[in-house]
């Protein structure tokens, strides 16, 4: 904002007011521009998020090309870990390149995210029409193929869009892809993200380049996209995961049984409560396990706590402050 300065004439006794259009005004010679980051604070910011500490993630929705940041990438607070896009892929190019920016300069990783169930698909995908014909034959192998395929769904958004992994929110209701099945699913993905035990960084890399190609396969840092897995967690599914975006709606805090601690970050439901204190997400980033440390902390809806509120004095104020108790800033 240009700052001006006002030079008000002098008032002779028992004259008349000089009128406003006499006001002078005079602009400064030098405008302090507004203030940017450095390609340091970057670099750095780039190095933490790559080192070994207890992470903070959000489920972002409602982004856009809008003029408020709440609804934009680059309101997002820089230390910020993860991002799930539960508001999709974005398509919009200015939106795009905001992410990007975010995702590249600022080295938050950028999630696919789906509730993952094969029977709400639509009827047009090939894998549905695959899976429709395998429950109607009663035909195990076919069922079972439409499972990976409907995984391969899925790891083509990733590849495609050169994002950095997948949230499988795991909440069947009912769905036929679940338990056993869900693995089936779970196990694909699994040869191609997150950190499988049971495959090398060479096979997984020339499953890459099979289905997407050498300029795909030879990327840096290709083979260790994020696997994650919210909602429930099947038994099984700890060992293939990154993390395990807890559903601790209300404050909750605390590990999650077959999961090591390292692995549980434990989320607020910040959507419903963004007008409260958020104390339950406080709780989250406070919380410490009896040894070793937990995954991180994360936020359902996380830019709700743009607003400001009482509490909230400034755009997410309880987000950064949550940030700050967990890794509290070296200077």
């Amino acid at each position: 904002m240009k700052l001006f300065k006002y030079i008000l004439p002098m008032v002779v006794v028992g004259t008349a007011f000089t009128a406003c259009d006499d006001v002078e005004r005079i602009e400064p010679d030098v405008i302090n521009p507004p203030f940017t980051y450095g390609p340091q604070y970057y670099q750095n910011l780039r190095d933490y998020k790559a080192s070994d500490h207890e992470i903070a993630f959000g489920w972002f929705a409602e982004y856009g090309p809008q003029n408020s940041m709440a609804v934009r990438f680059m309101g997002l607070p820089d230390s910020l870990d993860i991002c799930s896009l539960w508001g999709g892929i974005p398509t919009k190019p200015d939106v795009v390149e905001e992410m990007r920016f975010v995702q590249k300069v600022k080295g938050t990783k950028m999630l696919v995210v789906a509730i993952t169930r094969i029977d709400a698909e639509t009827n047009d995908k090939p894998f549905k029409q695959l899976y429709n014909e395998g429950r109607a034959e009663n035909d195990r192998e076919k069922i079972e193929e439409s499972f990976r395929q409907y995984a391969n769904y899925f790891l083509d958004q990733i590849f495609d869009n050169d994002l950095d992994g997948f949230d499988a929110d795991y909440e069947p209701e009912g769905d036929y892809l679940s338990g056993d099945n869900f693995m089936i699913f779970y196990r694909h993905l699994a040869q191609y993200l997150g950190p499988n035990p049971n495959i090398t960084k060479e096979e997984r890399r020339e499953l890459i380049r099979e289905r997407y190609g050498d300029e795909v396969a030879n990327q840096e840092g290709i083979c260790d996209k994020l696997l994650c897995i919210d909602g429930g967690a099947p038994s099984g599914t700890a060992e293939l995961s990154n993390y395990y975006f807890k559903q601790s709606y209300g404050g909750g805090v605390g590990g999650a049984a077959g999961w090591p601690d390292s692995k549980v970050v434990n989320c607020e439901n910040v959507g419903d409560n963004w007008k409260g204190d958020l104390s339950g997400l406080y709780n989250q980033a406070r919380w410490k396990p009896t040894s070793g440390r937990k995954g991180g902390f994360g936020a359902f809806f996380i830019h709700r706590n743009y607003n400001v509120t009482e509490t909230n004095i400034e755009p997410y104020y309880h987000f950064r402050r949550c940030i700050q108790i967990q890794n509290p800033a070296l200077y």
